[in-house]
Protein backbone atom coordinates (compact mmCIF):
# COMPACT_ATOMS: atom_id res chain seq x y z
CA UNK A 1 0.00 0.00 0.00
CA UNK A 2 2.92 2.35 0.62
CA UNK A 3 3.84 2.19 -3.07
CA UNK A 4 0.36 3.42 -3.99
CA UNK A 5 0.31 6.10 -1.30
CA UNK A 6 3.70 7.48 -2.27
CA UNK A 7 3.39 7.32 -6.05
CA UNK A 8 3.26 10.73 -7.74
CA UNK A 9 0.64 10.15 -10.42
CA UNK A 10 -0.19 12.48 -13.26
CA UNK A 11 -3.14 10.32 -14.33
CA UNK A 12 -5.14 7.25 -13.30
CA UNK A 13 -6.53 4.84 -15.89
CA UNK A 14 -9.47 2.80 -14.63
CA UNK A 15 -10.94 -0.40 -15.97
CA UNK A 16 -14.75 -0.19 -15.98
CA UNK A 17 -16.52 -3.47 -15.16
CA UNK A 18 -15.45 -4.87 -11.80
CA UNK A 19 -13.44 -1.75 -11.02
CA UNK A 20 -15.83 1.17 -11.35
CA UNK A 21 -19.03 -0.89 -11.31
CA UNK A 22 -20.21 -4.23 -9.89
CA UNK A 23 -19.24 -6.85 -12.46
CA UNK A 24 -21.62 -9.64 -11.42
CA UNK A 25 -24.62 -7.33 -11.29
CA UNK A 26 -23.95 -6.23 -14.86
CA UNK A 27 -22.69 -9.34 -16.66
CA UNK A 28 -24.07 -12.25 -14.63
CA UNK A 29 -27.64 -11.05 -14.99
CA UNK A 30 -27.11 -10.36 -18.67
CA UNK A 31 -25.73 -13.86 -19.32
CA UNK A 32 -28.84 -15.46 -17.84
CA UNK A 33 -31.16 -13.06 -19.68
CA UNK A 34 -29.43 -13.82 -23.00
CA UNK A 35 -29.70 -17.57 -22.36
CA UNK A 36 -33.43 -17.22 -21.70
CA UNK A 37 -33.97 -15.30 -24.93
CA UNK A 38 -32.01 -17.89 -26.92
CA UNK A 39 -34.00 -20.74 -25.37
CA UNK A 40 -37.30 -19.12 -26.28
CA UNK A 41 -36.19 -18.56 -29.87
CA UNK A 42 -34.60 -21.96 -30.44
CA UNK A 43 -36.47 -24.37 -28.16
CA UNK A 44 -33.10 -25.70 -26.95
CA UNK A 45 -31.62 -25.91 -23.47
CA UNK A 46 -29.04 -23.15 -23.84
CA UNK A 47 -28.47 -21.94 -20.29
CA UNK A 48 -25.85 -24.42 -19.04
CA UNK A 49 -23.84 -24.34 -22.28
CA UNK A 50 -23.81 -20.56 -22.47
CA UNK A 51 -22.82 -20.14 -18.81
CA UNK A 52 -20.00 -22.65 -19.29
CA UNK A 53 -18.74 -20.95 -22.45
CA UNK A 54 -18.94 -17.46 -20.94
CA UNK A 55 -17.36 -18.50 -17.65
CA UNK A 56 -20.28 -17.74 -15.36
CA UNK A 57 -20.95 -19.84 -12.24
CA UNK A 58 -24.72 -19.58 -11.99
CA UNK A 59 -24.89 -21.51 -8.72
CA UNK A 60 -22.74 -18.96 -6.90
CA UNK A 61 -23.71 -15.95 -9.04
CA UNK A 62 -20.04 -15.41 -9.83
CA UNK A 63 -18.23 -14.56 -13.04
CA UNK A 64 -15.05 -16.62 -13.15
CA UNK A 65 -11.76 -14.73 -13.29
CA UNK A 66 -10.60 -16.67 -16.35
CA UNK A 67 -14.03 -16.58 -17.98
CA UNK A 68 -14.50 -15.04 -21.39
CA UNK A 69 -17.29 -12.71 -20.24
CA UNK A 70 -14.72 -11.19 -17.88
CA UNK A 71 -12.39 -10.07 -20.66
CA UNK A 72 -13.85 -10.60 -24.14
CA UNK A 73 -15.22 -7.56 -26.01
CA UNK A 74 -18.86 -7.70 -27.10
CA UNK A 75 -18.05 -8.64 -30.67
CA UNK A 76 -16.16 -11.75 -29.58
CA UNK A 77 -18.88 -12.69 -27.10
CA UNK A 78 -21.41 -12.54 -29.92
CA UNK A 79 -19.27 -14.86 -32.07
CA UNK A 80 -18.90 -17.19 -29.08
CA UNK A 81 -22.68 -17.26 -28.66
CA UNK A 82 -23.09 -18.35 -32.28
CA UNK A 83 -20.57 -21.14 -31.63
CA UNK A 84 -22.55 -22.26 -28.57
CA UNK A 85 -25.74 -22.48 -30.60
CA UNK A 86 -23.96 -24.51 -33.28
CA UNK A 87 -22.61 -26.87 -30.61
CA UNK A 88 -26.23 -27.57 -29.64
CA UNK A 89 -27.01 -28.85 -33.13
CA UNK A 90 -27.97 -25.79 -35.17
CA UNK A 91 -26.53 -25.06 -38.58
CA UNK A 92 -24.21 -22.07 -38.88
CA UNK A 93 -26.86 -20.03 -40.70
CA UNK A 94 -29.63 -20.90 -38.20
CA UNK A 95 -27.37 -20.21 -35.24
CA UNK A 96 -26.47 -16.78 -36.65
CA UNK A 97 -30.14 -16.05 -37.35
CA UNK A 98 -31.22 -16.82 -33.78
CA UNK A 99 -28.36 -14.89 -32.19
CA UNK A 100 -29.14 -11.89 -34.41
CA UNK A 101 -32.76 -12.08 -33.24
CA UNK A 102 -31.89 -12.32 -29.52
CA UNK A 103 -28.69 -10.33 -29.17
CA UNK A 104 -28.79 -7.19 -27.07
CA UNK A 105 -26.01 -5.78 -24.88
CA UNK A 106 -26.63 -5.35 -21.14
CA UNK A 107 -28.48 -2.18 -20.21
CA UNK A 108 -25.66 0.20 -19.22
CA UNK A 109 -27.89 2.29 -16.99
CA UNK A 110 -30.26 -0.04 -15.15
CA UNK A 111 -27.70 -2.81 -14.51
CA UNK A 112 -24.68 -0.63 -13.66
CA UNK A 113 -24.02 -0.27 -9.92
CA UNK A 114 -21.03 1.96 -9.04
CA UNK A 115 -18.65 0.61 -6.41
CA UNK A 116 -18.21 4.04 -4.83
CA UNK A 117 -19.49 7.59 -5.18
CA UNK A 118 -17.82 8.32 -8.52
CA UNK A 119 -18.66 12.02 -8.46
CA UNK A 120 -16.91 12.37 -5.13
CA UNK A 121 -13.89 10.27 -6.13
CA UNK A 122 -13.39 11.85 -9.54
CA UNK A 123 -13.94 15.32 -8.14
CA UNK A 124 -11.24 14.78 -5.52
CA UNK A 125 -8.82 13.44 -8.12
CA UNK A 126 -9.49 16.44 -10.32
CA UNK A 127 -8.79 18.76 -7.39
CA UNK A 128 -5.37 17.10 -7.14
CA UNK A 129 -4.86 17.75 -10.89
CA UNK A 130 -4.76 14.00 -11.55
CA UNK A 131 -6.18 13.21 -14.99
CA UNK A 132 -8.78 10.43 -15.26
CA UNK A 133 -9.22 7.95 -18.10
CA UNK A 134 -11.02 4.64 -18.74
CA UNK A 135 -9.86 1.58 -20.67
CA UNK A 136 -12.68 -0.92 -21.11
CA UNK A 137 -13.40 -4.12 -23.02
CA UNK A 138 -16.98 -2.90 -23.39
CA UNK A 139 -18.20 -0.97 -26.43
CA UNK A 140 -18.29 2.82 -26.61
CA UNK A 141 -22.05 3.44 -26.82
CA UNK A 142 -22.99 1.61 -23.56
CA UNK A 143 -19.88 2.96 -21.83
CA UNK A 144 -20.76 6.55 -22.66
CA UNK A 145 -24.42 5.98 -21.75
CA UNK A 146 -23.40 4.69 -18.31
CA UNK A 147 -20.98 7.54 -17.65
CA UNK A 148 -23.58 10.09 -18.71
CA UNK A 149 -26.18 8.48 -16.43
CA UNK A 150 -23.71 8.69 -13.53
CA UNK A 151 -23.02 12.35 -14.36
CA UNK A 152 -19.23 11.96 -14.47
CA UNK A 153 -18.38 12.45 -18.16
CA UNK A 154 -16.95 15.92 -17.57
CA UNK A 155 -14.26 14.52 -15.26
CA UNK A 156 -12.73 12.28 -17.93
CA UNK A 157 -9.76 13.24 -20.07
CA UNK A 158 -10.02 10.21 -22.39
CA UNK A 159 -11.76 6.86 -22.93
CA UNK A 160 -10.84 3.86 -25.06
CA UNK A 161 -13.33 1.07 -25.75
CA UNK A 162 -13.41 -2.35 -27.38
CA UNK A 163 -14.91 -1.14 -30.65
CA UNK A 164 -12.49 1.77 -31.14
CA UNK A 165 -10.24 -0.31 -33.39
CA UNK A 166 -7.44 -0.44 -30.82
CA UNK A 167 -5.96 -3.84 -29.80
CA UNK A 168 -7.63 -4.83 -26.53
CA UNK A 169 -6.28 -6.11 -23.23
CA UNK A 170 -3.80 -7.60 -22.38
CA UNK A 171 -2.04 -5.77 -25.24
CA UNK A 172 -0.56 -2.41 -24.15
CA UNK A 173 -2.24 -0.33 -26.86
CA UNK A 174 -5.18 0.97 -24.81
CA UNK A 175 -2.92 2.41 -22.12
CA UNK A 176 -0.46 3.81 -24.63
CA UNK A 177 -3.27 5.43 -26.62
CA UNK A 178 -4.75 7.04 -23.50
CA UNK A 179 -1.36 8.33 -22.39
CA UNK A 180 -0.77 9.85 -25.82
CA UNK A 181 -4.18 11.53 -25.79
CA UNK A 182 -3.62 12.89 -22.28
CA UNK A 183 0.00 13.85 -23.05
CA UNK A 184 1.17 11.88 -20.01
CA UNK A 185 4.22 9.62 -19.68
CA UNK A 186 3.06 6.03 -18.94
CA UNK A 187 5.64 5.94 -16.14
CA UNK A 188 3.60 8.64 -14.37
CA UNK A 189 0.32 6.71 -14.63
CA UNK A 190 -1.54 4.39 -12.26
CA UNK A 191 -3.63 1.67 -13.93
CA UNK A 192 -6.34 0.06 -11.79
CA UNK A 193 -8.19 -3.10 -12.83
CA UNK A 194 -9.72 -6.27 -11.46
CA UNK A 195 -8.31 -8.84 -13.90
CA UNK A 196 -4.90 -10.13 -14.91
CA UNK A 197 -5.62 -8.79 -18.41
CA UNK A 198 -5.83 -5.26 -16.98
CA UNK A 199 -2.55 -5.62 -15.11
CA UNK A 200 -0.71 -7.36 -17.96
CA UNK A 201 -1.81 -4.50 -20.21
CA UNK A 202 -0.48 -1.98 -17.68
CA UNK A 203 2.88 -3.72 -17.33
CA UNK A 204 3.32 -4.12 -21.08
CA UNK A 205 2.69 -0.39 -21.50
CA UNK A 206 5.24 0.54 -18.85
CA UNK A 207 2.71 2.01 -16.42
CA UNK A 208 4.28 3.48 -13.31
CA UNK A 209 2.01 1.55 -10.94
CA UNK A 210 -0.24 -1.47 -11.55
CA UNK A 211 -3.01 -1.74 -8.96
CA UNK A 212 -5.28 -4.76 -8.62
CA UNK A 213 -8.83 -4.21 -7.38
CA UNK A 214 -10.44 -7.09 -5.47
CA UNK A 215 -13.94 -5.80 -6.21
CA UNK A 216 -14.36 -7.76 -9.42
CA UNK A 217 -13.84 -11.30 -10.66
CA UNK A 218 -10.35 -11.98 -9.32
CA UNK A 219 -8.90 -13.08 -6.00
CA UNK A 220 -5.68 -11.71 -4.53
CA UNK A 221 -3.87 -14.90 -5.58
CA UNK A 222 -4.84 -14.17 -9.21
CA UNK A 223 -3.53 -10.60 -9.19
CA UNK A 224 -0.59 -10.57 -6.79
CA UNK A 225 1.98 -11.66 -9.39
CA UNK A 226 1.10 -8.75 -11.68
CA UNK A 227 0.17 -5.99 -9.21
CA UNK A 228 2.37 -3.48 -7.43
CA UNK A 229 -0.43 -2.99 -4.91
CA UNK A 230 -3.87 -4.42 -4.14
CA UNK A 231 -6.95 -2.54 -2.94
CA UNK A 232 -10.32 -3.89 -1.85
CA UNK A 233 -12.07 -1.46 -4.19
CA UNK A 234 -11.64 2.01 -5.64
CA UNK A 235 -13.41 3.28 -2.53
CA UNK A 236 -9.99 2.85 -0.85
CA UNK A 237 -8.67 5.68 -3.03
CA UNK A 238 -10.88 8.15 -1.19
CA UNK A 239 -9.13 7.20 2.05
CA UNK A 240 -5.77 7.92 0.46
CA UNK A 241 -7.03 11.25 -0.85
CA UNK A 242 -8.13 12.21 2.64
CA UNK A 243 -4.68 11.31 3.95
CA UNK A 244 -3.05 13.34 1.19
CA UNK A 245 -5.24 16.33 2.00
CA UNK A 246 -4.03 16.17 5.59
CA UNK A 247 -0.43 15.98 4.39
CA UNK A 248 -1.00 18.97 2.10
CA UNK A 249 -2.37 20.97 5.01
CA UNK A 250 0.67 20.14 7.11
CA UNK A 251 3.02 21.06 4.27
CA UNK A 252 1.25 24.37 3.74
CA UNK A 253 1.56 25.21 7.43
CA UNK A 254 5.25 24.31 7.26
CA UNK A 255 5.80 26.54 4.23
CA UNK A 256 6.49 23.60 1.93
CA UNK A 257 5.12 23.06 -1.57
CA UNK A 258 1.80 21.18 -1.20
CA UNK A 259 1.67 20.30 -4.90
CA UNK A 260 1.70 16.51 -4.74
CA UNK A 261 -0.28 13.47 -5.78
CA UNK A 262 -0.02 9.72 -5.31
Amino acid sequence: MDRLRNFKAHAIIFDKDGTLIDFNAMWGGWTIYLAQQLEQASGLNVRAALCRAFGYDETNNQVLAAGKVASFPMGQLRLLTVEVMQSLGLSASRAEEIVAECWSPPNPVTLAKPLTDLNDLFGRLQERKIKIAIATADDRAPTEAMLEAFGVTHYLSAIVCADDGIPSKPQPDMVLTLCERMNVDPAKVIVIGDTTSDLKMARAAGAGLCVGALSGVSKSADLIHYADALINSIDDLRVYLEELSEQASLQTKSGLNPDFAF
